[in-house]
């Protein structure tokens, strides 16, 4: 199953596949969905606005009522986190780290990642750093077939739908203010003050969405590139460049939100991603698999205090990818297909 998702997804990007011959390495592997999966993310799960199931999980508000309707059709409402997403976040371009480490060959150059001290060299004492990443549809409760012919899941192949390589604004700060000129607004001191809170709410919980220029305790969300000003450790940028690239689909529409009463019937579009509907898990260098206060995966801007220690190693751990989960509140029984 794993070497024909890996083939599809190859032959969809017509990459050739070559030695690696630069001194950054690129390593990663395939998961392995039943072991090296945190499946407790998908918790709670409510039918009809009542807890079936929820092993412990933390969850945001749902819809209103137990009933829906979908034009003429009347069901039940049904919430639950849905694995829809994974993200890899790579030193050397073009290295697909969810697909077993290798590299592609697209006949162009991109750049790659690199740290050094901002300001005025040793005296400033921050690291500053560059990754790439890139962006998969893996709705694995689709693929899997775990649950059949349900209108609630999100019906696509595994498939390699984005990579900032290709995306010029990815590595351009003032390039990518077409994207999102709001940042110019969330430059000052006070501004970055204010994700102070954000990193406190978020690990107590889940992040504030009245914040939404923060990344919790990785820092600002914008700009939307993979330019990092403060680089502490490999998972907490890694942290910051996934939430960025998933701001960042939002405001392109590449991704729509699925929870609330909104998301009821189908997906909407969602310019300014909420925060709150969203958890993560790594996969690679170290699955993510132990539970640290009953959780085995995050909200954005949560503290990777409690959960990084021991996820990134010289040489084959210094590359990322992560599961993301995304809140899905669904009309059960009177989903008209979107």
């Amino acid at each position: 199953m794993m070497k024909w998702i890996a083939g599809a997804a190859l032959g969809a990007l017509a990459f050739v596949a070559v030695p690696n011959a630069s001194a950054t390495t690129c390593t990663g592997s395939f998961a392995n969905p039943i072991t090296d999966l945190c499946w407790s993310c998908i918790y709670p799960i409510k039918v009809g606005g009542v807890t079936v199931m929820d092993d412990g999980q933390s969850d945001i508000d749902g819809p209103s009522g137990p009933l829906c309707n979908c034009g003429i059709d009347v069901g039940l409402t049904m919430s639950f986190w849905e694995p829809i997403r994974r993200i890899d976040v790579n030193r050397k371009p073009f290295c697909m780290v969810s697909l077993g480490g290798i590299e592609v060959d697209p006949g162009f150059d991109a750049p790659e990642h690199g740290r050094s001290l901002s300001g005025t060299g040793q005296e400033s004492g921050q690291t500053t750093a560059f990754y790439q990443a890139h962006y998969y549809m893996d709705p694995i409760l689709y693929w899997l077939e775990i649950l059949l012919d349900n209108p609630c899941l999100e019906k696509s192949p595994f498939d390699i739908a984005y990579l900032t390589e290709v995306d010029p604004m990815w590595n351009d700060d003032e390039l990518t203010l077409i994207l999102n000129p709001d940042a110019n607004l969330f430059t000052s001191l006070a501004a970055n003050i204010a994700c102070t809170a954000d990193c406190i709410q978020a690990t107590a919980d889940f992040p504030s969405n009245e914040l939404y220029w923060c990344a919790g305790c990785q820092g600002p969300l914008y700009p939307l590139t993979g330019n990092v000003a403060q680089h502490t450790s490999g998972p907490q940028t890694a942290s910051l460049v996934l939430q960025r690239l998933l701001a960042k689909m939002h405001r392109q529409m590449n991704l729509w939100a699925a929870n609330g009463n909104a998301g009821l019937c189908g997906y909407y579009p969602q310019p300014i991603m909420d925060k709150t509907s969203y958890k993560y898990t790594m996969l690679y260098p170290v699955p993510q698999t132990r539970k640290i206060r009953g959780e085995c995966c995050q909200p954005l801007g949560r503290t990777t205090q409690e959960w990084a220690a021991g996820k990134e190693y010289p040489y084959e751990g210094e590359d990322f990818a992560f599961q993301v989960f995304r809140k899905r509140d669904c009309c059960q029984g009177g989903l008209t297909p979107f």
